[in-house]
């Protein structure tokens, strides 16, 4: 009897938790900075994937910078990326894809090699401090 009333007050509470998490999740614009810096095209898909989740849990309540820097620019070269239509729709949806300036001079990639709707910044890693103490949330990409 005792394990029934733990197991039904349990359930209680996960459904109220639940409930509330929801409720206060749809009214917040929710901000999260990604960083990607990894030539492994699987988690460049992961991290594509991932962004997809987090729309279709809060449409129209979530914005996200991806930051770019080291071995994934190629995600954002035109001429490399196989991931080029999804960048590009993902764009026009919230979502903004940052190439970092030092590592493009590092690696010798000039903008008009970037798609044409990927955006730069100074530096990667500054890019996520600021978003990051602008209160974005912040995640590593990586594979699932």
């Amino acid at each position: 009897m005792k394990k029934m009333m733990r197991f039904i007050l349990l359930s209680f509470l996960t459904a109220f938790i639940f409930t509330s998490t929801k409720a206060q999740n749809t009214d917040v614009k929710h901000k999260v900075v990604i960083q990607l810096n990894t030539a492994d095209t699987s988690a460049w898909s992961s991290t594509i994937g991932n962004i997809k989740n987090l729309q279709k849990l809060w449409p129209n309540n979530v914005v996200v910078e991806v930051v770019v820097h080291g071995k994934a620019l190629d995600l954002l070269v035109a001429a490399k990326t196989h991931l080029a239509n999804e960048v590009v729709e993902m764009s026009k949806t919230n979502v903004q894809f940052s190439a970092c300036e030092n590592s493009m001079r590092k690696h010798h990639i000039d903008k008009s090699e970037l798609l044409s709707i990927a955006n730069t910044v100074p530096s990667g890693v500054a890019e996520v401090i600021l978003k990051q103490e602008a209160g974005w949330s912040y995640l590593k990409a990586g594979v699932n």
